[in-house]
């Protein structure tokens, strides 16, 4: 069974340096980088923590700024190591959906290896992803190239910690509802938007919609895989850590506390194998579409 961490945050040397400086212009950024739980890892760390919690792979990616500048450095940053370490990291691409030089830069990522796009932040990226005048361009871009888009999102209710914003649950549910070809990870167990795929109408229009672990530890106990399994979504569910935050290895008990060891190898691997692939051969099918002419 292949492991792969399908949530693991990147940042290059570069940015690290220039942390105080970035923070002034880049509020988000500025919020979580002095929190004093704050890490940063380069791909070298990622790889040296796969050996360490015996995982396969990772996806990786860049800090999702404001600047199409910065995250361009850091789509550079994410295409290098995943090309020099090709079975141990997948990259995916980070821009600011609303800029004008979104899809440019997604043209460019994508045609350089890049397979998905993300964690993007609404609040922290400034726009408002229910508008679909400001979202289409960029969704639209990486339905097309068969990019699958993981955004950050957080729950309604509970204890406040730096990252936490106020983007509701239905101002994503219109996101997805906007877009019903592209395929959507909500980060962090969707905010537990995952719940209300009990309603059948929600089940239907997030047929796409995936959900990570991400940070689970610091916000639901261990019963939540099994809720996901009454639920009917232990195939849309990918093991993401949110390391440098969190190693891969403390979540390993309660995934073996709850699931089997088919649900294991799903939730650690299997379904992130055949959401990529599926993905991959949905964006070289629309390659091979004719054009319609002009």
């Amino acid at each position: 069974m292949r492991k792969i961490d399908f949530h693991v945050h990147v940042t290059p040397p570069e940015i690290i340096r220039d942390a105080k400086r970035i923070a002034q212009r880049e509020p988000y950024f500025a919020m979580l980088a002095e929190n004093p739980k704050n890490k940063f890892s380069c791909a070298e760390d990622v790889v040296r923590t796969l050996d360490a919690a015996n995982f396969d792979s990772a996806v990786i990616f860049g800090f999702g700024f404001r600047d199409i500048g910065l995250c361009r450095l850091v789509n550079d940053y994410v295409i290098e190591k995943t090309r020099l370490y090709p079975k141990r990291l997948t990259g995916f691409l980070v821009v600011p959906p609303g800029h004008p030089e979104a899809e440019k830069e997604i043209d460019r990522a994508a045609a350089a290896g890049l397979k998905g796009a993300g964690e993007i932040f609404p609040a922290g990226q400034d726009f408002c992803i229910e508008d679909k005048a400001q979202t289409a361009g960029f969704a639209g871009a990486c339905a097309e190239r068969g990019l699958p888009v993981l955004i950050h999102a957080n729950e309604p209710v509970g204890h406040y910690y730096p990252g936490k914003t106020g983007t509701t649950l239905k101002q994503i549910e219109t996101f997805v509802e906007n877009n019903p070809e592209l395929t959507v990870i909500l980060a962090h167990w969707g905010g537990g938007l995952l719940f209300y795929e009990l309603m059948p109408e929600v089940r239907k229009k997030f047929c796409n919609v995936y959900y990570d672990t991400a940070a689970q530890i610091f916000l639901y106990d261990a019963r939540i895989f099994a809720i996901a399994r009454e639920l009917g979504i232990i195939k849309k569910v990918l093991f993401g850590s949110d390391f440098p935050l969190i190693p891969p290895e403390r979540y390993l008990k309660f995934i073996t506390q709850e699931l089997d060891a088919d649900e294991r190898r799903l939730v650690l691997g299997g379904n992130a194998e055949q959401l990529l692939s599926r993905c991959a051969d949905n964006g070289a099918s629309r390659a091979m579409q004719p054009q319609a002419a002009s």
